[in-house]
């Protein structure tokens, strides 16, 4: 599979397959193909299903073979912001913010994957469920803004603000800290909690996620109030 990715701030992957090769997406991601590319919508076992549900993702997944020669088929962001295309290798799996999964090559598996500290998935802004990607082959992850990467040492640390949390080397532990100060909580604007993300390994952060689109815009609209 040879790919390339263009068109941000509204990204779209372009894939070409070689005949009988296989990718995996979400419902509703794939916005053209080759028409050769045949497809089959798959759930897999009941725990599969509702992992996926869990994790953000939709009950069922669609699978692209190209049939009789090769193939082309495209994936588009749903949200202004970036595609990034990860390795996924069986000794590094990837932790990912909810509904993060956009396609992949056959060999990736998207299963749920539950915060080890109750409070970091209480307060930390993605919930007490992200997804857990793993396996073998190429992942198409789509992210919200722009992003920025750190590769923290062990016992390094980051706080990163509620929401731009979008991926981490399974190697990293989550966590919160309550802001401090009443003045800082009540003025600040900064909401009640941060999340700290302990090294080592490498982190994604997004600029602009998109619960933090809709606050902004939410302000700009007139509330309704029923009669």
């Amino acid at each position: 599979m040879r790919y390339n990715i263009t068109g941000e701030p509204m990204p779209v992957v372009i894939c070409h397959l070689d005949k009988d090769e296989s990718m995996i997406s979400e419902s509703g991601s794939m916005v053209w193909m080759s028409p050769n590319m045949q497809m089959e919508t798959v759930g897999g076992s009941i725990g599969k299903v509702f992992g996926r549900m869990f994790s953000g993702e939709h009950l069922f997944q669609n699978v692209y073979t190209a049939r009789g020669g090769e193939g082309l088929i495209a994936f588009a962001n749903s949200f202004p912001g970036a595609i990034r295309a990860v390795e996924i290798t069986p000794d590094k799996p990837l932790i990912c913010q909810k509904s993060a999964f956009l396609a992949s090559t056959q060999g990736v598996e998207l299963s749920v994957f539950f915060q080890k500290r109750f409070g970091a998935g209480l307060f930390g802004g993605e919930g007490f469920i992200m997804q857990k990607i793993s396996g073998s082959g190429i992942a198409f992850l789509e992210l919200d803004g722009s992003t920025v990467e750190y590769e923290l040492g062990p016992g390094q640390q980051i706080v990163v603000d509620t929401g731009n949390l979008a991926i981490m080397d399974s190697t990293c532990s989550v966590d919160i800290e309550t802001v401090k100060g009443v003045k800082n909580v009540l003025f600040g604007g900064e909401g009640l909690f941060n999340t700290i993300v302990t090294g080592p390994g490498k982190v994604t952060l997004q600029t602009m996620p998109l619960s933090s689109f809709a606050a902004s815009l939410a302000r700009y609209f007139p509330s309704t109030t029923s009669r």
